[in-house]
């Protein structure tokens, strides 16, 4: 799962809207849109500020590669 999925999941499970995902987090209404779209160029300390909000924070992830 991306992590927009994440987060769009998690958000509807505490039955926030954006804006107060937002405010709650202390990040802007746009970027919380921006995250839950996929964006692919975030800053990392502002997703870890959502993220946080519901007891996670990114982190490394392995990828399935073929070699």
């Amino acid at each position: 799962m991306r992590i927009g999925e994440f987060v769009k999941q998690k958000r509807k499970q505490a039955k926030l809207t954006q804006p107060e995902l937002a405010l709650k987090a202390g990040v802007g209404l746009r970027f919380v849109r921006e995250l839950e779209q996929g964006k692919e160029t975030l800053r990392l300390d502002k997703v870890n500020q959502v993220l946080q909000l519901f007891g996670y924070q990114a982190g490394p992830v392995l990828m399935n590669r073929e070699e």
